[in-house]
């Protein structure tokens, strides 16, 4: 069984929902505090055991590329002026082994995965969406790590899920399946995208983590384009799960939606709260303010 070297990250929306100040530059680089979204991303994958690292981008991406470029100029001034520590952080993040290419037409997450085809080369791979980051208290155990040992346990893709509170299932892409033996995992038969309380087969939600097999290319070239003209990966999912072993795996963590406003904000503000550096003042200060609410 071939192992997991290999990620995706989806990364060629136009992130409309944060206008105007995605017009210009990718939502993916917008900070959480003072790092990159997707940065955070890539980091998961480097700490889960990812040797290559494959970004889908899109018109007007071209900061991503150069954010894990090297930067000569801006080495050697930090370096003119002792900023050790700068240094190694800027050199580190130019030294990931990272690769683009470009979703030329926008028609959705399995039409941007089937560009991936000729980077992933027949083996199993991850896919990170770039709106989904996930904090975990034991660095050892990323979200991404825990899918990978699940996929080493079972051959086979792997969904990652949570389970959300009833009254947010409508939110959600909402598994259908069986209880293992292993109270975090399901088989899955089927998926139900956004069901009402009453539709809703389980409270299990997949949230933007995934290990497929290679087989999910031959099945998104032959899906036809859905709602918009847009591929979906839950349709190729769907199918694979009615002919092959798909299971979906409870990971822990907390999850931020950083593509919405508010999740954005609470992921800010969670991890500024977590810096050593910064901490105590910013508590102080959110508790100042909070007085008059």
């Amino acid at each position: 069984m071939k192992r997991i070297r290999k990620a995706v990250i989806p990364a060629a929306g136009f992130g409309t929902r944060f206008l105007p100040a995605t017009k210009a530059t990718p939502k993916e680089m917008l900070p959480i505090v003072d790092k990159p979204t997707i940065q955070y991303i890539v980091e998961e994958a480097l700490a889960s055991g990812i040797e290559d690292i494959l970004i889908i981008s899109g018109h007007a991406k071209r900061a991503i590329e150069d954010h894990f470029d090297s930067t000569p100029i801006l080495e050697a001034d930090l370096k003119a002026k002792g900023k050790t520590e700068m240094l190694k952080m800027v050199q580190a993040i130019s030294e990931i082994n990272v690769h683009y290419i470009r979703q030329k037409h926008m028609r959705g997450l399995g039409d941007a995965i089937l560009c991936a085809r000729a980077f992933i080369d027949n083996e199993p791979f991850a896919v990170l969406l770039g709106d989904d980051v996930v904090y975990n208290e034991s660095p050892q155990k990323p979200a991404l790590k825990q899918l990978i040992d699940m996929y080493d346990q079972t051959g086979a893709t792997i969904l990652g899920c949570q389970k959300v509170p009833k009254e947010k299932v409508s939110s959600y892409g909402i598994v259908a399946g069986e209880p293992t033996i292993n109270e975090q995992l399901m088989k899955v038969k089927d998926m139900i995208e956004k069901p009402s309380v009453e539709e809703a087969p389980s409270q299990m939600a997949v949230l933007g983590r995934y290990i497929i097999t290679p087989d999910v290319f031959e099945v998104l070239q032959n899906t036809k384009p859905g709602k918009g003209g847009e591929i979906q990966l839950t349709d190729a999912l769907r199918v694979m799960a009615k002919r092959e072993n798909v299971y979906a795996y409870n990971f822990a963590g907390k999850r931020y939606d950083v593509g919405d406003k508010l999740g954005f904000l609470k992921a800010t503000v969670e991890f500024a709260l977590r810096r050593d550096d910064l901490s105590a003042p910013f508590a102080a200060y959110l508790k100042e303010i909070v007085k008059d609410l």
